[in-house]
């Protein structure tokens, strides 16, 4: 004769399930492992990673973060070492400089033609590629997972959090017919919309 359940007193609460999703350190190797794939066996590799990661970024940011500072915070890395790779693609005359529009003292960064024609060939374009072939469904939930994580690593780095101006918490768009950013007290064009901005503040400061 089997023995009766245990009774459970009416403070007890029932043991939790097991998680049963995937282990947090093995999801986070498994994006190193994607970063490293980028750049193995690929097809172009007359650049380092680096490179190939200051020619993105200053394809991409805007008009306020095209700096080699401003580089260094989006790589992570020394303002030193971030500039010899800026001075590494100036030399192979993938970048040039340009007088800053409002300091006469500072210059901002610029892909030239050469530079553009290089990122034809970028190695990032086949785990783009494979990002595509994701449904929208669950391309948009990876989109936001990612950037959560990233401003989540970044505030326990206290390290600045990179993102699109339209995605940005400076982003006004009260005004009709216009998009104001509050942090530079300026304009913001399509363009600029669409751009990396190391000002960004996540969406919920947005008001």
């Amino acid at each position: 004769m089997s023995e009766p359940a245990p009774m459970m007193s009416p403070n007890s609460q029932p043991e939790p399930a097991q998680d049963a999703g995937p282990i947090p350190c093995h999801s986070a190797e498994l994006l190193v492992h994607l970063a490293r794939l980028v750049h193995s066996a690929a097809a172009d590799v007359s650049l380092t990673p680096a490179q190939w990661t200051a020619l993105r970024y200053f394809a991409s940011a805007n008009r306020l973060s095209r700096t080699p500072s401003a580089f260094s915070e989006f790589n992570a890395t020394t303002r030193g070492t971030a500039s010899q790779t800026v001075k590494s693609l100036i030399a192979l005359g993938l970048l040039e400089k340009r007088a800053h529009e409002s300091d006469g003292r500072s210059f901002l960064i610029e892909l030239t033609e050469a530079g553009r024609a290089k990122l034809a060939d970028d190695p990032l374009d086949d785990l783009i590629h494979c990002i595509k072939d994701l449904s929208p469904a669950r391309r948009a939930a990876f989109t936001e997972t990612l950037a959560q994580l990233g401003e989540a690593l970044a505030r326990l780095r206290a390290a600045p959090s990179f993102g699109k101006c339209g995605d940005c918490g400076h982003c006004d768009t009260s005004r009709s017919g216009e998009v104001f950013c509050r942090c530079s007290q300026s304009l913001l064009n399509s363009a600029d919309m669409r751009a990396l901005c190391i000002d960004f503040a996540p969406g919920n400061l947005r008001r």
